[in-house]
């Protein structure tokens, strides 16, 4: 199922649209590490980085791999999957509130993205299924450190939702998503 999350500091907003959630496990690395190479035509497609945080320029095409393709813009997230269909997450509808840790969650199969925010500086996202296995997500984001980026990862398939963990630079929790292990 399709499924989009949304969380400010404790709270939780939940949206369920449809098809069927699950995703390959990939290991992560120990610590994220700060890439800030980007394309110079911002109609280019990117390879998926291997480091855990990237300065992107706004529009720049990034292969998130799976078929999926993600760019940011200052009007926030935009992605295409497998099916070709676009589509967007604002970060100025007045839906996130960014001057306190944000984390929102789309979810198509076993490809995860969102939206990260907040004052603090990113460290990582992790992915955590049901079965405890941990992805670490990639974090994308515009120069100039606008307080939002974009994360995404491809995690093992399964048969319940996943739970999603924005950390700050230093390691501590700043806003999770729990997943529903019923």
């Amino acid at each position: 199922m399709k499924k989009y999350l949304l969380a400010a500091g404790a709270a939780v907003t939940a949206a369920v649209a449809a098809a069927a959630l699950a995703a390959p496990a990939a290991a992560a690395p120990a610590a994220p590490a700060r890439d800030t190479t980007s394309t110079s035509a911002s109609a280019s497609v990117s390879a998926a980085p291997s480091a855990a945080w990237r300065t992107v320029r706004s529009g720049e095409r990034v292969d998130a791999g799976g078929g999926y393709t993600l760019w940011l813009t200052r009007q926030g997230k935009h992605w295409t999957g497998p099916d070709g269909f676009e589509q967007f997450r604002s970060v100025v509808d007045g839906n996130l509130d960014l001057t306190r840790p944000a984390l929102s969650h789309q979810g198509e199969g076993t490809f995860h993205s969102g939206v990260y925010g907040g004052p603090e500086l990113p460290g990582r996202v992790e992915v955590t299924d049901a079965e405890g296995r941990v992805t670490r997500a990639t974090l994308l984001q515009l120069p100039g450190r606008p307080g939002w980026g974009v994360w995404y990862a491809h995690t093992a398939p399964s048969d319940h939702d996943v739970s999603v963990a924005f950390h700050a630079a230093d390691g501590r929790l700043l806003v999770e998503l729990p997943g529903s292990y019923a």
